[in-house]
């Protein structure tokens, strides 16, 4: 891994600004903030890093708001090895900060994880832990998926609690089945106190994501995957995603979990306003085929995929890299669209529009130059530079 000197100087790169939009012109860091953006080339000081980014497209790092593992890590590992490892892997794939994500298993060791994220310190040229996802255990037992029947709970505030206690109020997001909320108590807590409360293994149908809303639901966990799809007498969970604009939607786009075809659909009518990319891989993400595990349940991973015993997606072993370049292939679909799509939404969605999402002054060096095609030439995380191509 290259290390930077104190201070950072980027030349010649067409910059994807929040304020400007996108403008050809130089950036400057001072440790790990944004310091000032030029359109004219300037004269750094001494102690300077200069990189020439002629040709190339200078955006913000990508946010990934869930993934389980890589690396041959995962958080329900409980370590402190376990999350470095997962850190120090993403930057290559365009990854500078994740939620660390758990899954559904005993209430034990969800605490266990949640305490590890709690004493965890993000260090310098590796992605940084934002907090945690937690996907499960509260969610529809006939929409598992990969999560684990037998620790399958209902929703419980004190439980919740606990659990917040224990993460040191890092649990950002969680994923839950909103037909087991009866009365909304849940989710109006989770919603009252800062969680972004996604719905997801789910067998709820139209009108019940719609009445979730006022309660505060505001996300759908991986669109299409462990929910109802749309049928012309009850449009479920996808088109409650499609027509709901209070909803932003997570969406896996590796072409299996999610068709070309349907990724376009969903591109089209939703846009890249409301969507987010995320990966939702598993810890068999940059290693080889083989066998693996993923909340204790034995999974084959080959060339493009993870599965269960009974052919059931366990996850995915996609890099951020790979979804976004799936999606610009999009008709319509743009490099300034892929940005909100991988930082500026998740940001927001995360209440963290004010450090990270987008390039500004001020704002985190978690920098990004690609080319054309995405393909990643440096990653700066915080100010620092995590990975170089070659």
């Amino acid at each position: 891994m290259s290390r930077l000197k104190k201070n950072v100087y980027i030349k010649n790169a067409a910059i994807f600004t929040e304020e400007d939009g996108v403008i050809n012109g130089s950036l400057f860091i001072e440790g790990t903030k944004i310091k000032a953006i030029h359109t004219e080339e300037q004269h750094p000081p001494d102690n300077t890093t200069v990189i020439d980014g002629q040709g190339l497209n200078l955006i913000p790092g990508f946010i990934d708001g869930h993934i389980h593992g890589a690396a041959g890590a995962d958080v329900m590992d409980a370590t402190e090895k376990a999350l470095d490892t997962m850190a120090g892997a993403l930057p290559e794939e365009g990854t500078t900060s994740f939620l660390a994500t758990t899954i559904t298993q005993s209430p034990e060791n969800i605490s266990k994880a949640l305490e590890n994220v709690a004493h965890y310190v993000s260090k310098q040229g590796r992605a940084e832990v934002m907090g945690v996802h937690l996907e499960g255990p509260f969610i529809e037992a006939s929409k598992k998926g990969a999560q684990p029947l037998e620790h399958i709970m209902e929703p419980d505030i004190e439980q919740f609690k606990k659990w917040q206690k224990l993460s040191g109020n890092a649990i950002k997001t969680i994923t839950m089945a909103p037909e087991h909320d009866k009365t909304g108590d849940f989710i109006k807590y989770l919603h009252k106190h800062g969680v972004n409360v996604s719905a997801g293994h789910t067998d709820a149908d139209f009108e019940t994501i719609k009445k979730a809303i006022p309660d505060g639901l505001r996300q759908v966990t991986h669109l299409c995957n462990a929910m109802n799809g749309i049928h012309h007498r009850d449009i479920g969970a996808v088109g409650a995603a499609f027509q709901l604009e209070e909803l932003r939607a997570e969406l896996i786009a590796d072409g299996i979990h999610v068709s070309p075809e349907m990724l376009q659909l969903i591109f089209s009518n939703i846009g890249s306003e409301r969507l987010i990319l995320i990966t939702d891989a598993m810890r068999a993400k940059c290693l080889q085929a083989g066998d693996y595990e993923l909340g204790g349940q034995p999974v084959t991973v080959s060339e493009d995929r993870a599965v269960l015993e009974n052919g059931t997606l366990a996850g995915s072993i996609l890099k951020m890299q790979q979804g976004a370049r799936q999606m610009l292939r999009l008709k319509d679909a743009s490099i300034q669209s892929i940005v909100q799509m991988t930082s500026e939404n998740p940001a927001k969605q995360l209440h963290i529009f004010d450090r990270k999402g987008s390039i500004k002054t001020g704002k985190d060096a978690d920098l990004l130059l690609v080319d054309a095609d995405l393909n990643i030439k440096y990653t700066i995380c915080r100010g620092t530079v995590a990975y170089q191509e070659g």
